[in-house]
This record gives C-alpha cells, sequence and structure tokens, in this order.
C-alpha cells in the first residue's frame, strides 16, 4: 500500500472512531446516564474496531457473529444438575461429571467390610461476567477420569439472583459471601472425600474467603488446588492497560455510572446491544492477548458476558476493591498448589500471580507467554497440561491415563 494509501486508511481509522465513541456516547446520553463517562471507556474499543468497521459493515458482522453462534459447540457440555441453597437462601447451580468406569484407573483390591474412599472431587469456580462453562476445555479434556463439579456463581450463568441483593434495601456482594456460597456447594455436591479447589479470578478470590472462614475444611479435606489469573488483594492499584490520568478518571466515575446504569437495567441493556460492536472490542481487548484467537472462542467468551445483566455487573464490581485475603492464603501451605496467569493480564495482571506463589512456598507458578485474562481459553493446551500434572501430583487422576487432546481448539467439544 503507498504512503498516501496508508495515510488515508489511517485517517479514516480515526474518523471511525471518534464517530463510534460519539455514537455510543450519544447512546447512554438518551438513555439519561453519564454518557460522557462512558464515552470515554468506550472510544478505547472503538480506536481498536475502527479499521474493521471500515471494511466489515454492521450486517455482515451481525452474520458473522450469528454463525460463530450456530457452529460454536463451546459451553455444551453438561453435567448431573444440582442446586445448593446459599445462607440466604439463593439457589446455586452446579453440575457433577462422574468417573467414567471405563477411563478410571484398573480396579483395585478391596479387604472385606471396608468401605470404598470416596474419590478425589475437584471443584472449579469461574470469574466475574462468566459461568460454568468458561472451563469448557479443561472439563473436556478431563471428563470421565476425575469426579468434577462445576457451579455458577450467584446471579451468574443458572445460578438464581443474589437473594441479599434483591429489592431496594438489597446488600452488596462480597467476596466473603462467595466464600460461604462455595462452601454451600461443597455441602451439597461433595460432602465428603478429598478436594482439589480450582479458581480463574474472581472464583480464585472465592477459594480464598473460604479458607478464611472455613480453614479447618481446607486443612482436613483439599488436596491440591489451582488459582488461574487471580490476585489476594490490592486490585485498586490496577491500571487496565491505561495511562495514569485515564485509569484514574474511570476510578473516580466507574462505580457511581455503574450503580446509575444497574439502576435502569431494562434501557441500559438496549443500549449495550446498540453499541455492540464496541463491548466487543472492549471484551477482545481484556480477555485475550493473542492475535490469533479462534473467532469461536472469542465469541464464546462475549456471549458468556454479555449474558451477564448490567445491574449483577454493578453489584459486583465495588467487591473487588474491598478484596484482601492474603492472610487466608496460608491456609494452603502444606499441599500442592499451582498458581497460573498469562503475561499480558490486564484485569489481574501476573505481579499478583507472582505475589500469591510468594506467599504459597509449595506453589508451581506458571506464567503463560501471550496470555490474557482468559487465559484458559486462549491456551486450553498449557493451562490443561499443568492442571492434570497437579491433579496426578494429588493423586486424583493416575499417571497413565489419556488427558485426551488438552482441550485442544482445534478439536472444540472433543
Amino acid at each position: 500500500m503507498s504512503e498516501t494509501g496508508t495515510g488515508d486508511v489511517a485517517e479514516a481509522a480515526v474518523d471511525a472512531a471518534a464517530a463510534a465513541a460519539a455514537a455510543a456516547s450519544d447512546n447512554w446520553r438518551r438513555a439519561g446516564f453519564a454518557g460522557a463517562a462512558i464515552g470515554v471507556v468506550a472510544a478505547g474499543a472503538a480506536a481498536g474496531v475502527a479499521l474493521e468497521r471500515l471494511i466489515v459493515g454492521r450486517g455482515m458482522r451481525k452474520k458473522a457473529r450469528l454463525a460463530l453462534d450456530a457452529a460454536g459447540p463451546y459451553g455444551a457440555l453438561r453435567g448431573t444438575p444440582g442446586k445448593a441453597p446459599a445462607d440466604d437462601g439463593t439457589a446455586l447451580y452446579y453440575e457433577v461429571d462422574e468417573i467414567d468406569p471405563e477411563a478410571a484407573a484398573p480396579r483395585r483390591r478391596r479387604l472385606f467390610g471396608r468401605k470404598t474412599p470416596a474419590p478425589v472431587t475437584v471443584v472449579f469456580s469461574h470469574g466475574y461476567c462468566l459461568s460454568q462453562d468458561s472451563w469448557h476445555f479443561q472439563r473436556a479434556a478431563l471428563r470421565g477420569l476425575v469426579r468434577t463439579v462445576h457451579w455458577d456463581q450467584r446471579s451468574h450463568g443458572r445460578s438464581g439472583r443474589g437473594a441479599s441483593q434483591a429489592g431496594s434495601g438489597g446488600l452488596p456482594v462480597t467476596i466473603d459471601q462467595l466464600g460461604r456460597d462455595l462452601k454451600a456447594v461443597i455441602d451439597a455436591a461433595a460432602p465428603e472425600g478429598p478436594l482439589v479447589l480450582v479458581g480463574h479470578s474472581m472464583g480464585g478470590m472465592t477459594m480464598m474467603a473460604l479458607a478464611a472462614h472455613y480453614p479447618e475444611l481446607v486443612r482436613e479435606r483439599v488436596v491440591g488446588a489451582a488459582f488461574v489469573g487471580t490476585s489476594s488483594g490490592r486490585l485498586g492499584e490496577v491500571s487496565y492497560g491505561l495511562p495514569v490520568a485515564g485509569v484514574n478518571v474511570v476510578r473516580r466515575v466507574l462505580s457511581g455510572v455503574l450503580r446509575a446504569l444497574g439502576s435502569q437495567a431494562e434501557l441500559v441493556e438496549r443500549g449495550r446491544q446498540a453499541t455492540a460492536d464496541l463491548f466487543a472490542g472492549l471484551i477482545k481487548r481484556y480477555s485475550f492477548s493473542s492475535k490469533d484467537v479462534d473467532p469461536a472462542v472469542a465469541r464464546f467468551a462475549e456471549r458468556m458476558i454479555e449474558s451477564t445483566p448490567i445491574d449483577v455487573v454493578a453489584e459486583f464490581y465495588p467487591a473487588f476493591a474491598e478484596h484482601d485475603k492474603a492472610e487466608a492464603l496460608s491456609v494452603f501451605q502444606g499441599f500442592p498448589v499451582l498458581v497460573l496467569a498469562g503475561d499480558k493480564d490486564l484485569v489481574t495482571p501476573s505481579t499478583h500471580s507472582e505475589a500469591i506463589a510468594d506467599t504459597l512456598r509449595n506453589a508451581e507458578l506458571v506464567i503463560v507467554p501471550d496470555g490474557g485474562h482468559l487465559v484458559m481459553l486462549e491456551h486450553p493446551e498449557a493451562v490443561t497440561d499443568r492442571l492434570a500434572d497437579l491433579l496426578v501430583r494429588v493423586g486424583a487422576v493416575p499417571a497413565a491415563a489419556t488427558v485426551g487432546r488438552y482441550g485442544s481448539t482445534a478439536q472444540p467439544g472433543s
């Protein structure tokens, strides 16, 4: 392309970005909200998708999304369903995948009269604005080899809306509440036997809250743990890849803006649809680092995040600034721990994983190159490989077991 042509495209891209940001801001203003603040955030995404908008029409982009939704099998795995009542009555949805006898280790001899010990259960906890389906690749790879529990955090996925948060006098969500929710799921889905806890982002924080409130449960039953792209605290210092001035503005206004948006959820959801391209750009920027992420995987992540109502987004956001569970990490000393993060995670930077590993002397620290926040979807082979190794070390999976294709994106759902 000539210098003149390149300059024209660049100028057109900037104009498109500005127009898109202005349109987004106008949509929010018409809904009666802090349009300027949303416009500032949207502008970053607009710059990232401007060139695509120049060459791909809105109708074509919509058709592409529909085609990906129809073709992508991600999130289609289902297990035996159950519901656990939280301490405030919220119905927490979970699914259990049992061991397939044909895939398990050879049968061992049993002494007469002795009860067969309960199998190890691996409990997967997902992150903010996601669902249990975010573990699709790991679930596909481990299915039948080990007993697993996948659950949806309150107000996410198929779980009920948080009962404590309902109504005008609703209580704010806390990470401590999520820890109690995890205890309720364990009581219902894995009441006995050894446990391996696996958590991504907010799910890892949920594990820390469980340890803070139920240290005896962790010491007596947990034999291994994996913290993926998470943090033990100090999230208020994260820059999210923005310049200092920009991140300070966002921090000052975002909680208030989200509260305002959450109070008018129906109007906001309509505005969200009108600015779908901008949200897709934001989701991609803060979920993935790789340039060549499978479009079906990127769309899968979009669908999970889009399905989280804006009032739920608003309810949960303040809890992260208050999260501080560094002291609770000591409960995880003494058994194998995996700490894993993407090296370009903008939401819970890898330095936060390094801090967890520094506290847990027994931890294996893995930093995945070119990995973003949704590293388990972006680099499923790397995550499943290290998780499978942890399960072998704790005796949950036989060393001779074949863990599929490690959830390879080449064979989705296999």
